[in-house]
C-alpha cells in the first residue's frame, strides 16, 4: 500500500488529491494547515519555518512514501523537491508549447507573483524573448473559494474574476494561463465561461501523472482519504461539507 500525505493551508489541496485518486489508488492523508492560513501572504522566512515544522510532523506523525507540498508558493519561494518531497510549480514549458499568441500569464498569490524565487524559476527555462510571461496577483481569487463563495455566491465570484482579470487578458492577448495555487482550479468552470478563447492550465494533473510513474508498480487495491486540520476542526467540517465531502475531520496539532 502507498501512503501518501498532502498538504498546504486550506482547501487547495483537493484539486491535486481529485487528479491523483483519478490516476491511481492510494492511502492519502491531507492536512490542512488552517492555522497557517494563507501561506499566499507569507514572507520567505514565516514559509521556511512552516514548511520545516510541517514536513518533519507529517514524517514522525505517518512515514508516508511521498508528501506533496500542494502549494504554488512555497513551492516557487523555498528549494523543497527531494526524491520523497513532491512540490507544485507553474507548468510553463507546456503553456508555452500550446500558447498561439505566445503571451501568457501565471496567476498566483501575492507573495508567489512577488518571490524571487519564480524570478529564478522563470529564467531557469531561458525561454526566447519572443514570449511573454505576466504575472497576475489572485490572492483575492484564492480567498473566493476558502471562503466558499466560489459555491455559495457565483455572481460575486464572476465580478472579482472580471475586476482581476478582463484588462490582463484583453490587453495583453492572452491565451494561455497556468492556474498556479491549488485553489484556484475550484473556479476553472467560471474562468473557462467567461473566457472560453484562454486555455487554464491546471497542474494537478501533472503532479498526479509524476506521482503515479513513482509507484505504478505498488498501487493500493483503493482509494482511503484521512484528513486532518491544524484549525477549528467544525469549521474545516463545514467547508467540506459545503463542497460535498463527508470524511471525518481530525485535529493535528503543530
Amino acid at each position: 500500500m502507498v501512503r501518501i500525505t498532502v498538504f498546504d493551508s486550506g482547501l487547495g489541496s483537493l484539486s491535486i488529491i481529485h487528479a491523483m485518486q483519478k490516476i491511481f489508488k492510494a492511502e492519502i492523508i491531507y492536512f490542512a494547515d488552517s492555522q497557517n492560513y494563507p501561506y499566499g501572504t507569507k514572507s520567505h522566512a514565516q514559509l521556511s519555518k512552516i514548511m520545516e515544522k510541517n514536513i518533519s510532523l507529517l514524517q514522525e506523525q505517518f512515514s508516508p512514501d511521498f508528501i506533496v507540498v500542494a502549494s504554488n508558493t512555497p513551492s516557487l519561494m523555498l528549494n523543497l523537491a527531494t526524491q520523497k518531497i513532491i512540490d507544485v510549480k507553474p507548468p510553463l514549458n507546456y503553456a508555452k508549447k500550446i500558447s498561439k499568441t505566445k503571451q501568457i500569464a501565471i496567476v498566483a498569490t501575492e507573495s508567489a507573483i512577488n518571490s524571487e524565487g519564480l524570478n529564478q524559476y522563470i529564467k531557469k527555462n531561458n525561454f526566447p524573448k519572443s514570449l511573454k510571461i505576466l504575472k497576475i496577483n489572485a490572492s483575492d481569487l484564492v480567498e473566493l473559494v476558502e471562503c466558499g463563495k466560489f459555491i455559495t455566491n457565483k455572481q460575486y465570484c464572476k465580478k472579482i474574476i472580471k475586476k482581476i482579470l478582463d484588462q490582463k487578458i484583453s490587453q495583453n492577448d492572452i491565451d494561455v494561463i497556468t492556474l498556479s495555487s491549488t485553489h484556484l482550479p475550484f473556479l476553472k468552470p467560471l474562468f473557462e465561461k467567461e473566457y472560453p478563447h484562454v486555455k487554464f492550465l491546471d497542474p494537478g494533473n501533472m503532479i498526479a501523472k509524476k506521482i503515479f510513474l513513482k509507484i505504478k508498480n505498488k498501487q493500493s487495491k483503493r482509494n482511503t482519504l484521512k484528513i486532518f486540520t491544524s484549525g477549528n476542526i467544525t469549521e474545516f467540517q463545514n467547508k467540506l461539507k459545503n463542497i460535498g465531502i463527508k470524511n471525518k475531520v481530525n485535529f493535528l496539532s503543530i
